[in-house]
């Protein structure tokens, strides 16, 4: 059984940074993306991050790049969203999400995705 708990977010002021956590259990050894998704209320759940967990390749929103940062530390299990330079728009619930998938392959599209975690919450205050 799947399991993707995440953690680690908080209250920041604007250009503060977080880094957020998902920890995994149940995926295998390998074959498997992650990414964060993050959704406002009201609005859809949108790709923030993700990761290609057998190759390191990644794909980020035009709206966080070169502002946040996916990593993975496979000995750890763990996921990580570095969230630097935070904006108030940023502000919403945080998702950790896996799916299985093919070596050439990363994306952000939400039903690609089977599993998810709860979410973590992350405000941003101007």
């Amino acid at each position: 059984q799947v399991q993707l708990v995440e953690s680690g977010g908080g209250s920041v002021q604007t250009g503060g940074s977080l880094r957020l956590s998902c920890a995994a259990s149940g995926l295998p050894s390998s074959g498997y993306c992650m990414a964060w998704f993050r959704q406002a209320p009201g609005k859809e759940r949108e790709g923030v991050a993700g990761i290609n967990t057998g190759t390191t390749k990644t794909a980020y929103a035009d709206s966080v790049k070169g502002r946040f940062t996916i990593s993975q530390d496979n000995a750890k299990n763990t996921l990580y969203l570095q969230m630097n330079s935070l904006k108030p728009e940023d502000t919403t619930t945080y998702y950790c999400a896996a799916t299985m998938c093919r070596a050439w392959w990363i994306g952000l599209v939400e039903s690609f995705y089977n599993y998810w975690g709860q979410g973590t919450q992350v405000t941003v205050s101007s």
